[in-house]
C-alpha cells in the first residue's frame, strides 16, 4: 500500500486551497503564493447545471500561465490528454496519484462533488459556490443534509482563504447569511445584475447562451483575476474562443430541418428552466429519468406559462413530472429513445427545435449524463 506520509504529501495538503461550485467547487490555493501547491477545486456530479464544470473548464481556460496548471473533475469528463497542462478525472483519492506530477507552484482546478466535500476537513483557499438547488435527495436524509454537505466547502476554510457565491441564488444566500459568522474566509458575494463596465464587455465576448453562463463566466474569470494577480480585461480574447463543454446545451446539429439539441447533464428542474430560457424558442422537450425525490413543482409551474408544444416524458421522474402537469400539450410516455428520437422528429415542425434537458438522473437506463447524451445524439443521426 502506498504511503501518504511523507513530509511532501504533508506539505501539499497543508497549504491545500479549493474551489468547489454546481454543482453539480473548489479552489484549493496557498498561503504563500512562492513554492508552494496551489490549488483550485469546483464542484458537481451528474450535473446540475452545468455551472460547476463548466466554471471549472472556463477557468482553466481563462488562466494565462498553462504550464502551471492542472484540471480535475468529478464529472468533467474531458480527454486525458498529458501536455502541459493535463485533464483528469477526481475519483476517490485520484488527487494522491497526481503529487508526484506537481510542481512547487502547480495550480489544480479542478470540481467536487457534495460527496467529497462533506467530509473534507480543509477548505480550499478559493472557494466557489454557484447555486444551490434540491438535489441528491436520495442519499440525504433531507434537504438541509445536502445545503450543509455543500456548505463545508465555506465552513472549513481559513482566516486569509476566498469564499465566492452567487447571491442571485436565494436559497445560497440564505444559507450563507445564516453561517457567515462562522466563516473565517474572506467573502466575494457577486450576481450578473451588479458587475463594471469591464465585465460587462468581457461578458458580451462570451459565446455561450443563457444568463446562468453568463453568471458561471463571470465569477470564473474573477476567480482567475484573483488567483492570477491579473485585471479582469486580461481573459478577453481566452473567453471569446470558449465553446463550453459537451452535454452542456450542445448543439447536436441540424437534421431533417430540425435543430437538436443535448442538455444531458441536467438533472434538476432548474437546469432545465435556464436552457429553455436561454435558446427561446424550444418546440420539444424530453423530460425525464431516474427519480430522486427532488421537488418538481417550480418546473411544472414553468412549463404551464412556457408555449413548447411536445412533452417526452421519461422514466419515474418524467411520470411524476407527467401527473402534476395538466397540459394542453402533445406529449408521449417512453422510456426507449430509439423510439423517442423518430417520435420527436415526426412532431416538431420544420426549422423548429428539440431540446433533450431530463431533470433528471440518468442511472435507471445509463451509465451516466454522458452516455445519455450520447445515445441521444446517435439516433438523432439515425433519422
Amino acid at each position: 500500500m502506498r504511503s501518504f506520509n511523507s513530509p511532501r504529501h504533508h506539505r501539499a495538503f497543508n497549504r491545500l486551497t479549493v474551489l468547489h461550485s454546481e454543482a453539480r467547487k473548489q479552489v484549493f490555493h496557498p498561503v504563500s503564493r512562492e513554492n508552494t501547491h496551489q490549488i483550485v477545486f469546483k464542484r458537481e456530479v451528474e450535473s446540475r447545471f452545468a455551472g460547476v464544470a463548466l466554471t471549472t473548464a472556463a477557468s482553466d481556460e481563462l488562466e494565462v500561465d498553462t504550464a502551471r496548471f492542472v484540471t480535475l473533475g468529478a464529472d468533467n469528463a474531458q480527454s486525458a490528454e498529458r501536455t502541459d497542462k493535463f485533464a483528469l478525472r477526481l475519483h476517490l483519492l485520484a488527487l494522491f496519484d497526481i503529487l508526484d506530477d506537481l510542481s512547487e507552484d502547480s495550480i489544480v482546478v479542478a470540481e467536487l462533488s457534495c460527496h467529497q466535500l462533506e467530509n473534507i476537513h480543509r477548505g480550499p483557499h478559493v472557494a466557489v459556490l454557484l447555486n444551490l438547488f434540491q438535489e441528491h435527495l436520495d442519499h440525504y436524509e433531507n434537504y438541509m443534509g445536502y445545503k450543509m454537505a455543500k456548505m463545508q466547502i465555506a465552513l472549513r476554510q481559513h482566516s486569509g482563504d476566498h469564499f465566492f457565491y452567487c447571491t442571485d441564488n436565494e436559497e445560497l444566500r440564505l444559507l450563507v447569511k445564516s453561517y457567515e459568522l462562522r466563516v473565517k474566509s474572506e467573502l466575494h458575494p457577486y450576481s450578473i445584475n451588479d458587475i463594471s463596465d469591464e465585465e460587462r464587455v468581457l461578458l458580451e465576448a462570451c459565446p455561450l447562451e443563457g444568463e446562468h453562463n453568463r453568471s458561471n463566466t463571470l465569477v470564473a474569470c474573477r476567480v482567475a483575476s484573483l488567483v492570477q494577480n491579473n485585471p479582469i480585461s486580461t481573459f478577453s480574447s481566452r473567453l471569446s474562443t470558449f465553446k463550453g463543454l459537451r452535454h452542456r446545451m450542445e448543439r447536436v446539429g441540424n437534421v431533417r430541418g430540425i435543430t437538436w439539441y443535448d442538455d444531458s447533464i441536467s438533472t434538476i428542474p432548474e437546469a432545465a428552466i435556464a436552457a429553455m430560457r436561454a435558446l427561446g424558442r424550444v418546440d420539444t422537450l424530453i423530460l425525464g429519468g431516474f427519480d430522486r425525490g427532488i421537488d418538481y413543482q417550480p418546473l411544472v409551474d414553468f412549463l404551464k406559462g412556457h408555449p413548447v408544444e411536445n412533452i417526452v416524458f421519461v422514466g419515474a421522474a418524467g411520470r411524476r413530472i407527467l401527473s402534476s402537469l395538466v397540459t394542453h400539450h402533445s406529449s408521449l410516455v417512453e422510456d426507449d429513445y430509439t423510439k423517442i428520437v423518430p417520435w420527436c422528429a415526426e412532431h416538431t415542425p420544420q426549422g423548429g427545435v428539440v431540446l433533450l434537458s431530463p431533470a433528471a438522473a440518468s442511472y435507471d437506463a445509463f451509465k451516466n449524463f454522458e452516455h445519455r447524451g450520447d445515445f441521444f445524439a446517435e439516433q438523432i443521426h439515425k433519422l
